[in-house]
């Protein structure tokens, strides 16, 4: 299972309440592959941390690239989240897939 994580600072001036809807269609994006999606603003439980998270599980690197790619995904991306961002973090990493119970 490929794991993506995205982290995400607010440019000035820009309340959390802006951002909280293009999460939400981030995370009812749908692509194959995709296993889950969640994604929200930070509850500032901590000093000095980032303003908006999004976690994305897929089944593999192809799942991941297919999501990367897809071009709803693309246009939300350029369209409504990097106009409201003023930093960016990514990462994928492989992690064991969750185990029912």
């Amino acid at each position: 299972m490929i794991r993506h994580v995205a982290l995400g600072r607010l440019k000035p001036g820009v309340e959390a309440g802006e951002i909280r809807p293009v999460l939400e269609a981030i995370a009812a994006l749908r692509t194959p592959g995709l296993l889950d999606c969640r994604a929200g603003t930070d509850e500032r439980l901590r000093e000095q941390t980032w303003d908006f998270a999004i976690t994305v599980d897929l089944e593999d690197v192809a799942a991941y690239r297919a999501y990367d790619t897809d071009a709803e995904h693309d246009r939300i991306r350029k369209e409504q989240l990097l106009p409201l961002t003023a930093e960016l973090v990514r990462v994928q990493f492989s992690t064991p897939a969750a185990q029912e119970t």
